[in-house]
């Protein structure tokens, strides 16, 4: 039977002073409301746990970022104000390293660029389209992009393995961007993908896509110190059996 990711244990990357780094899994919230399981959830469980405290003790948990549901990857939590703060800073100055790796549809050209669009996100669903720029609502999306592979996919069908870097942070950005120019996430059927990725016992909500969070940087928000965190890749993409995907 296949591991949900309310079974998988807590993966930890760094965890120094009020800063946590976890690798999440895919299909699992980053929040959520109240009585619903997420990672914040997890975490504020696991810090309680750790200082003795009771499981119904209030716990502080800052969360500068987020990952989507189907997402994996390098995720950081500060676990007082001030760090929250810091960090949130340098997520909004973009002085944070963000790297992405995606196995998406067909063959993308050329082996490196730039994908520039207008993003909106529609009113009331957890859903992005690429608008023109003089829409009311467009917000300016850009993302760099490297080709590490190109080839047949388990499925016959092309591939590509590219690693992402995000100069700006919309929802969905990676996801919408790709699909639009043809090239949809792998497991994405939200954004039309009709390639299989992951277990297909998993509910639908729990499946992921082939979209991780791969490297993570930033300076330490109270002692300074450059962090550089590389988020292993989870089996689902081990499995695959593809060129630059290993452990480690």
């Amino acid at each position: 039977m296949t591991t949900t990711p309310a079974e998988l244990p807590l993966e930890i990357l760094y965890d120094e002073g009020p800063c946590l780094v976890v690798n999440k899994p895919a299909g699992l919230l980053t929040q959520a409301p109240a009585g619903i399981d997420s990672l914040e959830v997890r975490i504020k469980a696991f810090y309680r746990q750790r200082e003795g405290k009771p499981d119904d003790a209030k716990t502080y948990l800052g969360l500068p970022h987020r990952l989507d549901r189907p997402v994996s990857g390098a995720i950081v939590f500060a676990r007082h104000v001030r760090a929250a703060r810091k960090l949130s800073s340098q997520f909004e100055n973009r002085t944070i390293g963000k790297s992405y790796w995606a196995l998406v549809g067909g063959r993308v050209e050329p082996d490196e660029g730039t994908w520039r669009d207008h993003l909106h996100k529609r009113h009331g669903m957890a859903q992005a389209e690429v608008v023109a720029a003089e829409h009311p609502a467009a917000k300016h999306a850009v993302l760099h992009y490297r080709v590490l592979w190109q080839g047949a996919g388990p499925g016959g069908g092309d591939a590509t393995l590219l690693e992402i870097e995000l100069e700006t942070g919309r929802t969905h950005q990676i996801r919408v961007q790709s699909a639009s120019r043809g090239h949809a996430v792998w497991g994405d059927s939200q954004y039309g993908s009709v390639e299989p990725f992951g277990p297909a016992d998993l509910e639908l909500r729990d499946r992921p896509i082939a979209l991780h969070a791969r490297q993570l940087s930033f300076s330490h928000p109270m002692t300074g110190e450059a962090v550089e965190i590389v988020a292993p890749l989870p089996a689902t993409w081990l499995e695959l059996d593809l060129p630059h995907v290993q452990r480690g």
